[in-house]
């Protein structure tokens, strides 16, 4: 009877013993759509990889009430095109960034087609609802050279869903990657704040350059993971 009871309580408690708590779930989005052409994937990967080991991040990692987060980086397309490069790790030192930036190396890349951010969305939110972690703050960062939506799930009601599940989305607009340049039509800047994301300490940051888009990278982290807000050039906040 003891013996029974016992194994019925464990049971029931060793699904939560397995969830890994961290400070902060983010999920990296990273543009893979027609404008993106594979000396690109390889440069945004080049990028993040460059970043996350920079001492900055790993030392706001550090500072963090339990001192670790966990990442994941996705390449997006169309609505049927979202590829997992790196799954999910969880990050508390220099080694573990040092071990993530070298995944992003290996995998070919698998997303291609037409833009599809709400489905880039709903895939992130799936992401982070259907994994063992626990984090006391949970982000979707969307990087893309368009704010256009060709096919899938419409920006606005995947925006909705992701939080009204208390998911914040921060962005990261690239303006020119050798060089795609600015779209000509609308301030790209502007349609991530309006349309896309969202949040607390929600924010947009911009990478104008090849030159700049690991420091643009870099500078995003950093504030991701400390859940602080940037200023001047690089505050645009949604609602």
């Amino acid at each position: 009877m003891i013996r029974g009871l016992a194994l019925a309580l464990a049971l029931l408690v060793s699904p939560a013993a397995a969830e890994t708590e961290v400070d902060l779930e983010l999920v990296l989005l990273a543009d893979a759509t027609g404008s993106i052409d594979a000396a690109e994937i390889r440069f945004q990967r080049e990028g993040y990889a460059e970043a996350i080991v920079d001492p900055s991040v790993v030392r706001a990692i550090g500072s963090g009430l339990l001192g670790r987060v966990a990442l994941t980086y996705v390449e997006w397309a169309d609505a049927t095109s979202q590829h997992v490069v790196v799954p999910w790790r969880v990050i508390a030192t220099a080694e573990d960034a040092a071990g993530f930036a070298a995944a992003l190396s290996g995998p070919p890349r698998e997303a291609y087609g037409r833009n599809a951010i709400g489905a880039a969305l709903l895939f992130g939110k799936g992401l982070i609802e259907d994994n063992d972690l626990v984090g006391l703050r949970r982000v979707i960062d969307l990087s893309a050279d368009s704010a256009n939506n060709w096919n899938g799930p419409s920006i606005e009601s995947a925006r909705a869903e992701v939080l009204a599940a208390g998911i914040t989305i921060n962005g990261l607009a690239v303006l020119c990657r050798s060089c795609s340049g600015r779209p000509s039509s609308y301030d790209l800047e502007a349609a991530f704040a309006e349309r896309i994301v969202g949040g607390p300490a929600s924010f947009v940051i911009t990478a104008d350059s090849a030159a700049t888009f690991a420091e643009a990278v870099r500078r995003k982290l950093v504030l991701e993971i400390s859940g602080t807000m940037p200023v001047g050039e690089f505050a645009a906040r949604g609602d």
